[in-house]
Order: structure tokens, then C-alpha cells, then sequence
């Protein structure tokens, strides 16, 4: 069993692309899924692909939320309130630089709790120091 981990972004070809980046830096260990844009492909936010996403990537070991702005920041937080919020989490976190981290450290096989921390740790890598 392995952290599962869904991206929520307002774009489904951002949530897509960042998916594909952190199921390679999670040396296709990582189960990493995409929820992004609306249910008809436009950009926005739907709680039905982000509960579909949250399903496909539970193994059983807990999900990390990853969201990009605003009303994805919102979608995450009434799923995880609607679900109760024991397995699921929202990482504070850059959405790529924490995915990355976050696919790295769940493909270690580390529990849901590492993985946040790994996600959220993800903004002290300054780019330019």
C-alpha cells in the first residue's frame, strides 16, 4: 500500500502535466492523479472529479490534496470536511515542487504524514540561492 495523491488544479492539462512530472520523479511508484477543470473540460473546478481522483488513488494508506488557487483550494477543503477528513489531507505547498516531493517521498513507501511534510517542506527550495 502506498500514500495516494491528487492534483487539483483550475486546468486539467495543468493538472495533467503536473501528474505526469511527479509520477516520473516518483519512479512510476507513485500513484499520482489528476483533477482538473470542470466536469465538460473547461477550466474551473468539479468536487466529482476530485472525489473520483481521491478514489483512484487510494491504496489505502491515506491521500494528499494538492491544489493550485482559489476555488480548488476550497474543492479540496469541502471534500476533506465532507469526508471527515482522517485520510485525506491538503498540503500547503507549491503545486509542482510539492508534488515532486510528495510523489518521491510516498514512492519510499513513507505514511501519510511524511508525505505532507515532504510537500509542504517543498518551499524552503528557494530557486535562486
Amino acid at each position: 500500500m502506498m500514500v495516494g495523491i491528487v492534483i487539483i488544479s483550475h486546468s486539467r492539462t495543468l493538472a495533467e502535466g503536473v501528474a505526469e512530472v511527479a509520477r516520473a520523479m516518483g519512479v512510476g511508484q507513485a500513484v499520482v492523479e489528476p483533477a482538473g477543470g470542470d466536469s465538460e473540460g473547461r477550466l474551473g473546478t468539479s468536487i466529482d472529479l476530485v472525489e473520483s481522483a481521491v478514489a483512484a488513488a487510494d491504496g489505502g494508506d491515506g491521500v494528499l490534496l494538492l491544489a493550485d488557487l482559489g476555488s480548488s483550494v476550497l474543492t479540496a477543503r469541502m471534500l476533506i470536511e465532507d469526508s471527515g477528513g482522517e485520510d485525506v489531507l491538503l498540503a500547503d505547498a507549491p503545486l509542482v515542487e510539492g508534488a515532486v516531493a510528495a510523489a518521491s517521498m510516498a514512492a519510499t513507501g513513507a505514511d501519510l504524514a511524511a508525505v505532507h511534510a515532504a510537500a509542504e517542506a517543498a518551499f524552503d527550495h528557494r530557486k535562486t540561492r
